[in-house]
């Protein structure tokens, strides 16, 4: 008899759990080994962890965190399907699955091939996208029956290339939709990003994933547009051409005096010097000019009876004919 029952306890399990090494498992089918499960066996479900029990292909309960003890109080859906006949006492054959409910972060994605874009200042434009994304289990029962099927052991990368590909796929038409010019791309990733976000939970809601966030990190653009955004800021900075112009005659002059064996150095310096020195001269020879005609208005307050010809007022001979005024 003491054979019998060590035999019978030999085909049984008592004590179900599991302890997750990996990091990476998002679904684990417990491993039965040939032996059934015993009515009275515990069942153990830690915390970020979700028990779902399969009795011949069709899913009985789902167990949250917790420590139970399966009977028919704890598995009533399991007892309806069962309709046990030799009592509860006995064991019965079925799977049970864990779901890692925690959240897996920092899944990177990015674009394996650049992205066409319309912008209205440079036209088609081809971009690429890199960011990371985050989720997580938010009904077991969906990820079972849509992703994970019969598999015995489901890891987060084959869902989050799944992922990848749902992101990549829809991010060209959020990018083109939100009509940002792709100069101000880089000052709205978090906007792009909160578009992201609410546009692809949709999207996968159906496989029983909560998509926690979206993140953009980089939006490259093509090296002429980058060339042409070096260039504008630029001349942001330079500012005023001509102060700017001046400054760098001044610095040439410098170098020029630094290292006088240079005689190319020495013939653009004395070009631009001398260009600088120009158009200080016209500048200054202006001023006269313009100051002239009011003295000349002064002078002709008095004219010589003889030549009427201009004379200072203070005068007592006219400069031109010698007439005493």
């Amino acid at each position: 008899m003491s054979f019998i029952n060590k035999f019978i306890k030999g085909q049984v399990i008592d004590v179900i759990e599991w302890l997750d090494s990996t990091n990476d498992t998002l679904v684990y089918r417990y491993d039965r080994n040939g032996k059934d499960i015993m009515m009275g066996a515990q069942l153990t479900v830690r915390e970020s962890q979700l028990a779902v029990f399969v009795n011949e292909g069709e899913i009985a309960d789902v167990f949250i965190p917790g420590r139970y003890e399966l009977s028919t109080q704890n598995m009533p859906i399991l007892t309806t399907l069962k309709s046990w006949k030799f009592g509860f006492n006995s064991p019965f054959k079925a799977e049970v699955y864990f779901i890692n409910t925690k959240q897996f972060r920092d899944v990177k994605w990015g674009t394996s091939n650049p992205v066409m874009m319309r912008d209205a200042e440079f036209g088609m434009i081809r971009i690429r996208v890199f960011g990371s994304l985050s989720f997580k289990v938010a009904d077991p029962v969906k990820l079972l029956q849509e992703v994970v099927g019969t598999n015995s052991v489901f890891s987060v990368s084959q869902l989050s290339d799944q992922l990848k590909r749902t992101v990549v796929s829809n991010l060209s038409d959020i990018i083109a939709e939100s009509k940002i010019p792709a100069l101000d791309l880089a000052a709205n990733y978090d906007e792009l990003s909160h578009v992201a976000v609410e546009r692809l939970r949709a999207k996968v809601e159906n496989l029983g994933i909560y998509l926690v966030d979206v993140i953009i990190e980089n939006i490259s653009l093509p090296e002429e547009v980058e060339k042409t955004m070096d260039r504008r800021t630029s001349m942001g900075v330079v500012g005023n051409i001509d102060q700017y112009a001046k400054f760098q005659t001044a610095e040439a002059i410098r170098e020029s005096a630094n290292n006088p064996g240079n005689p190319f150095a020495g013939m653009g310096v004395g070009l631009g010097a001398a260009n600088m020195m120009g158009n200080m001269f016209n500048q200054a020879t202006q001023v006269p000019q313009q100051t002239s005609a009011p003295a000349a208005a002064q002078q002709g307050s008095k004219f010589c009876s003889n030549c009427g010809n201009p004379v200072v007022p203070e005068a007592k001979f006219c400069a031109n004919c010698g007439n005493k005024l």
